[in-house]
């Protein structure tokens, strides 16, 4: 398998699980069988969190969720915990191999009208799947009311009731887990919010599905959940005889006075991932608060008008611009926005950029195209909204992941789509869904220090995708170690610290994939890359929790 294309990582949507399922049973694989090992790890899932002789309530619907549900039951009762079954629809409602665990079933089955959730210990919901497309009604949507509200511990089978699997999103009463317990791989609603908060801690379970029946030459995943192994091997390699050009150089286009703080962000976030020099480009009145500001390492020019931009961005060394953060809104933004899009460097379009971009008449995808190199735009959601909002196709999208790859495929720019739920989506079709970051990540500067990050591993020589999927990837570390308090100007230091760690020597490991291993008398850098969402098998993924490390 192509190392861009980890299925490891792959997300399927409703229907693509269903192929996989499909596939496995085309493969020889009965579906009973599926079904049993799903419900298998439902009941482990279950036993890890009960105490022995618990009260669970196994809430069965009429489909493959509900007999996933009936076999957690069968052995939850066999292990000895004291489990009730509540059938959401008549009994002769059910049919395939949901009716064929339901039979297998021997207790008593009860209705849920009058259920009481809050008398069981824990509560199994495996009433509906993803592929739910309505919102909860009538008894259904009340018991969903009263789990909710009992207090108790809910572990959802696939995804929580009333969640959709593709869009995360729900549009009525839906079910709040502690744990999911999914199959196969994540499905997008498993990472997009409302649905990432509303899953709890989602297990991803193995439940006999071959991969290579899924994705094949011909049919490779093209969603991802960012994590390194989507972009470890593009990784910038310098040699031990590179010098700062090499490394890449950075250009951040900045405004005036009222705006030093946000382009310095930038720049210098770019020197953290790498880059051999980054300098700030602003007004002439604003030089001398610039020069007086700080790192040494940050050089400085004046640009007083379009011609010395122009400059500036056809110097052959230059690897790489950011334009936008403190830029400002007036006539010299306007220009500078105009110039950058005429040159043929590397960009990427953040803050100020994307309010200019979006004012403008016309297509973006022209503009772009005219381009001789690749950029990125790094929208929030109230820019993504300026930016899109006459294009229906593209703002009446369906969730958060089309809309990104929508957009990137309408503009040939590579998107990020900023939030607690990042989306990256490139022209090409691909698109990840980013899991790292903490709200301390939601203060001002933050967007500049992750555009000075993309900038910075654009220039030295990385893919426009994998280099906006690392940077995203990176910030959300950075921010889950530095923590609430942290401010903006903590970030580039604390995403410098996961790139490397000294040596037992004390000798620093800078490296490279390409050079002499450490201690062999050449640079070596190994990231410290430790994912707090690694996943095993069964895998558990939770942005609130730490598990095992997720190393280059």
């Amino acid at each position: 398998m192509n190392p861009a294309h980890p299925t490891e990582l792959a997300l399927l949507d409703v229907a693509g699980m269903a192929l996989a399922d499909q596939a496995a049973i085309s493969g020889g694989t009965p579906g009973l069988l599926l079904m049993e090992k799903a419900g298998q790890a439902v009941a482990d899932a279950v036993l890890r969190r009960a105490k022995p002789g618990a009260g669970v309530l196994v809430l069965c619907g009429p489909g493959n969720n509900g007999g996933d549900g009936f076999v957690a039951a069968r052995l939850l009762a066999e292990r000895g915990l004291r489990v009730t079954v509540a059938l959401a629809c008549p009994r002769s409602h059910l049919a395939g191999d949901a009716a064929a665990m339901a039979q297998r079933w021997t207790g008593a089955i009860d209705p849920i009208a009058g259920l009481r959730p809050e008398r069981f210990d824990l509560i199994v919901d495996a009433l509906f799947g993803a592929g739910l497309s309505r919102p909860l009604e009538g008894e259904v949507a009340a018991l969903v009311c009263a789990v909710n509200a009992s207090g108790r511990p809910v572990v959802a089978v696939d995804v929580p009731s009333g969640l959709s699997g593709d869009t995360g999103a729900s549009h009525g009463e839906v079910v709040r887990a502690v744990q999911t317990v999914t199959f196969f791989r994540l499905k997008p609603g498993h990472l997009l919010q409302p649905g990432r908060t509303l899953c709890g801690t989602v297990t991803l379970a193995d439940i006999g599905i071959a991969p290579e029946l899924v994705f094949t030459a011909d049919r490779p995943p093209t969603t991802f959940r960012n994590a390194p192994a989507l972009w470890r091997e593009t990784w910038p390699a310098h040699a031990t005889d590179t010098h700062k050009y090499r490394r890449g150089a950075v250009l951040v286009v900045a405004g005036g006075l009222t705006g030093v703080g946000a382009p310095r962000l930038g720049a210098r976030a770019a020197l953290r991932i790498g880059v051999g020099l980054a300098t700030i480009a602003c007004h002439p009145e604003a030089l001398a608060a610039h020069a007086a500001r700080g790192p040494d390492a940050l050089m400085q020019r004046a640009i007083a008008d379009n011609e010395a931009l122009e400059r500036l961005l056809a110097e052959p060394r230059l690897s790489a611009v950011l334009i936008g953060p403190a830029l400002g809104l007036d006539t010299r933004g306007r220009d500078a926005v105009t110039t950058v899009l005429r040159a043929g460097v590397p960009a990427v379009f953040d803050a100020d950029a994307l309010t200019i971009l979006a004012a403008r008449t016309g297509s973006l995808k022209r503009l772009f195209e005219r381009r001789g190199g690749p950029c990125v735009l790094t929208p929030h959601e109230g820019e993504f909204d300026r930016l899109f909002r006459t294009v229906p196709e593209i703002a009446q999208a369906p969730s958060k992941l089309e809309r990104a790859r929508r957009a990137a495929g309408q503009t040939g720019a590579t998107i990020v789509l900023k939030g607690p739920d990042t989306v990256i989506a490139s022209p090409d079709g691909r698109a990840t869904i980013n899991t790292t970051g903490s709200p301390a990540l939601a203060t001002a500067g933050s967007g500049d220090v992750l555009g000075g990050l993309i900038a910075g591993l654009l220039a030295q020589g990385m893919p426009i995708f994998e280099a906006a999927c690392a940077a995203v990837w990176l910030h959300g570390r950075a921010g889950e170690d530095a923590g609430i308090g942290l401010i903006a100007d903590d970030l580039p230091e604390a995403v410098w610290r996961l790139l490397g760690e000294d040596a037992p020597n004390g000798a620093p490991r800078y490296g490279t994939k390409n050079g002499p291993p450490s201690g062999e008398g050449g640079p070596r850098r190994d990231l410290k890359l430790n994912s707090r969402n690694e996943v095993g098998q069964p895998r558990a993924i939770s942005c609130r929790s730490k598990s095992r490390p997720e190393r280059w």
